[in-house]
């Protein structure tokens, strides 16, 4: 029996490379991991001894030779058995192989072109195919987490086809996800808009948290993390997250960094039922859950600064999903400890992935992020907003874009009142809000993520006592809306842009 092992990652290497010449292989290694082998003291091949032919070109051919990919290419069969003898030629029955870090260097903000291209694998991509290819025959290692039962099995005469078949199936998909990052850093090098949304969309995710169900427990569902990027959170306590807690989770913080102020988001079914800002935590988070307190229950709580003891003991016995922060003190970790099935969740420098994506029937929707808050605001009204209202107005309009349109959210001394979401009418949003608010929405302001198409939103919102209005604006009765607002004494605030959120 023979193996090859080209391998850039050598972690398990020498106790492998052992293994295997226990169980009686021969190895054959090129470069650096034949070196690596012989160090351990165990005989090792050169592929240069083996193709007759030496490392050329500084390393980019080794492996690239017909005394290599035949012995692996062969077939089990008569024919291929005796043009390989006629070659002079044996069989190679296991390849392990892994890639250079392709994905590693181009993350560097300081990386050159010239860096990059010399991280793209040639020689291991064709081996792993070849080897993939004849699963049949030849078995193939990627992953130094697979050396072990291999290796057990293997020892046991134990390996089946269907073992080679699984391996070939994570080769082929560790090349294909190894194509997927040379194929969008190269994109960007030629055309940064072409690599955001180009005409063939690749993408690559590993699984890396099987979850319990989806939406609903009759629904299977996993957590896949974008090949090349860091995990977004630290998960510091409590249970697994749910497949509903993710997407609550990925809400909440999103909406809190929104803020360069202290902020507390509370969300609840991908809604924020509470988001204030205040330079003390403590009060932004009681300004927060008095915008909804009922509906807190069982929520989600992100924010922006790191949680000490103060906050802990303010958010006390409301039960809460998770908390999501950039930090903890020692002393907060130390209380919430107590919460054993409280979910406490650090952030981390994370790059966010440039697109997000939703399936539809026959294909898949991608959209830049919306980071956008227009700067093109202006005055519609008769009356001038306070200074005050604009404050609030400034306020409610970075939140109304997280909420599920039709949105609407009335916001007073920057935090949430009340919040309409999910409406298929903007008026039925304005009443909704209105009925969460109360009294509250006396004298607040009022944001909604799209245009008014007739006055009577902005009727029911003077009803409740809203005072300042900001909206997109564009709809053909926007006179009406306007006039509307001078008649109630509003003030109104035009964006030009809107704010959908489905």
């Amino acid at each position: 029996m023979r193996a090859l092992l080209s391998l850039f990652d050598k972690t398990g290497l020498q106790d492998l490379a052992r293994s295997l010449h226990e169980l009686g292989f021969e190895l054959i290694a090129s470069g650096g991991t034949a070196r690596a082998i012989a160090q351990a003291g165990l005989p090792v091949t050169p592929v240069a001894d083996v193709t007759g032919f030496p490392e050329i070109l500084g390393g980019r051919v080794k492996t690239l030779h017909p005394a290599i990919h035949g012995p692996i290419l062969a077939r089990d069969q008569e024919a291929d058995r005796a043009e390989l003898a006629a070659h002079g030629l044996t069989p190679i029955d296991l390849v392990v192989c892994n890639l250079y870090p392709f994905q590693q260097t181009v993350a560097r903000p300081d990386v050159t072109e010239a860096e990059a291209v010399e991280q793209i694998d040639i020689g291991g991509v064709t081996l792993l195919r070849a080897a993939a290819k004849n699963f049949a025959r030849v078995t193939v290692l990627t992953d130094p987490q697979d050396y072990a039962w291999v290796l057990q099995k293997w020892a046991a005469g134990q390996l089946t086809l269907e073992d080679r078949r699984r391996l070939a199936l994570k080769a082929f998909r560790h090349t294909a996800a190894y194509d997927v990052a040379i194929s969008r850093w190269l994109a960007g090098q030629v055309d940064a808009e072409e690599a955001l949304l180009p005409d063939t969309l690749l993408l690559a995710a590993t699984r890396v948290q099987p979850l319990r169900y989806g939406e609903n427990p009759h629904q299977r569902a996993a957590f896949y993390r974008w090949q090349g990027y860091e995990p977004a959170f630290q998960q510091l306590q409590g249970k697994a997250l749910s497949y509903n807690n993710l997407g609550d989770l990925h809400g909440a913080w999103g909406a809190v960094q929104e803020f360069e102020t202290p902020a507390v988001a509370i969300i609840k079914h991908a809604n924020p039922c509470g988001l204030a800002t205040d330079p003390d935590l403590v009060t932004a988070y009681h300004k927060a859950l008095a915008s909804d307190p009922i509906s807190a229950f069982g929520s989600i709580i992100a924010v922006n600064r790191p949680v000490d003891l103060p906050l802990v003991e303010a958010i006390g016995k409301l039960f809460v999903e998770v908390l999501a922060a950039p930090d903890f003190t020692p002393q907060a970790l130390q209380r919430l400890s107590k919460k054993k099935n409280l979910r406490v969740m650090k952030a981390t420098q994370a790059a966010a992935f440039p697109l997000e994506l939703h399936t539809v029937y026959g294909g898949l929707l991608a959209q830049t992020p919306d980071q956008s808050l227009a700067a093109d605001w202006r005055v519609v009204t008769q009356r001038q907003p306070t200074e005050e209202e604009m404050a609030d107005l400034r306020f409610a309009w970075r939140v109304v874009k997280w909420v599920k349109s039709n949105a609407i959210l009335f916001a007073k001394d920057r935090a949430t009142v009340g919040v309409g979401a999910g409406q298929m009418s903007r008026v039925d949003a304005v009443k909704l809000a209105a009925m969460k608010a109360g009294e509250r929405a006396r004298g607040a302001v009022m944001a909604s993520d799209a245009f008014f198409p007739f006055p009577d939103g902005i009727e029911e919102a003077a009803r409740a006592g809203i005072t300042a209005v900001i909206q997109p604006g564009g709809s053909i009765r926007d006179e009406e809306v306007i006039a509307a607002a001078n008649n109630l004494g509003m003030a109104m605030v035009m964006t030009s842009m809107r704010h959908f959120r489905h």
